[in-house]
């Protein structure tokens, strides 16, 4: 037996989240077309659209926003004289909830990482060089993420940046060999920021 092909096609559908198999998309699924009324699968409709429609990369920063530039790139308060790189958009939220940096930001939007044919050219590194330009720029903070591919990325920035006059730092203390910026909570992200390190 097989389920109708609109049931089918949604379960597929959410099969691309991460961690959802087969089983966690057919349970949202069926709890979709027997739970939810029109006005509540309306809603999540309208949602998914709003993101389609309203959700673009900041053009500066790579940030995901709803406006041009995002929020963090006019806003005049803060210090353009370091500049963040992170590896995806919602290391920006955890950085922010620190309230500790007041910096600009760089989103990178992935990582290099050779065995998934992810390689410099893929990721947001030619927008940071272009923004390093801007002589107002002292310290650019590698905050990529402590795995095999954030590592390999933040070398490769540091590499690129060896012969310039900007100090480049890599986080270091607060955050486990391994561990992702996502699941740190405030107290482990402001420790790493004031442990950051010359590469």
């Amino acid at each position: 037996m097989r389920y109708p092909d609109a049931i089918d096609k949604l379960i597929e559908a959410l099969r691309k989240y991460p961690g959802v198999g087969r089983k966690t998309a057919e349970r949202f699924a069926l709890y979709t077309v027997n739970r939810l009324n029109d006005e509540a699968i309306d809603e999540i409709v309208d949602a998914y659209l709003r993101i389609k429609e309203d959700i673009f990369k900041c053009p500066i920063c790579g940030n995901i926003t709803d406006t041009d530039p995002c929020y963090i790139c006019k806003d005049q308060s803060r210090d353009k004289s370091t500049i963040i790189v992170i590896e995806e958009a919602k290391d920006l939220i955890v950085m922010e909830k620190t309230n500790k940096y007041h910096g600009l930001y760089h989103v990178l939007n992935g990582a290099i990482s050779p065995s998934d044919g992810i390689g410099p050219e893929d990721i947001n590194i030619k927008g940071l060089l272009v923004r390093l330009k801007d002589e107002t720029i002292k310290e650019v903070i590698l905050a990529t993420n402590l795995s095999n591919e954030g590592e390999t990325t933040a070398q490769y920035i540091s590499r690129l940046l060896q012969d310039s006059t900007i100090l480049v730092t890599r986080i270091a203390h607060g955050i486990p060999a391994g561990g992702n910026i996502e699941y740190a909570d405030e107290i482990t992200i402001s420790k790493a920021l004031e442990g950051r390190r010359k590469l």
